[in-house]
């Protein structure tokens, strides 16, 4: 599966009971990532997005915010002057699952 497959997908609805990738599988799947990093305990993707000035952080962070609300998977988000931090994973699964590097590729898809 490649970043193409992964943005043409959207999310699935957690339904629970749904297991969380093991190490190899999301190291596996953060690669097809360009900028994006895996938490030390493969739990969690992040990427940071650095700006000039608060407006742009801002306006970043209200994207990830509607892309969250569009997909129905919401990403941890951290902004501040001149940076915009994004973090997903499945808190219901206790790690990363698809939906984390769909939400990624969407995000990666609304920035090119």
């Amino acid at each position: 599966m490649s970043k193409t497959d992964l943005a043409s997908k959207t999310c699935e609805p957690c339904q629970g009971g749904i297991a969380a990738y093991d190490a190899g599988k999301a190291m596996e799947m953060v690669a097809q990532l360009e900028g994006w990093t895996l938490s030390e305990n493969a739990t969690a993707i992040s990427r940071r997005f650095e700006f000039k000035g608060f407006a742009k952080a801002v306006e970043m962070a209200n994207l990830c915010a509607w892309l969250g609300n569009k997909q129905g998977h919401h990403p941890d988000i951290c902004f501040g002057w001149g940076y915009c931090q994004v973090t997903f994973t499945t808190h219901d699964a206790g790690g990363l699952t698809e939906n984390d590097f769909i939400c990624a590729a969407h995000l990666d898809a609304l920035v090119a």
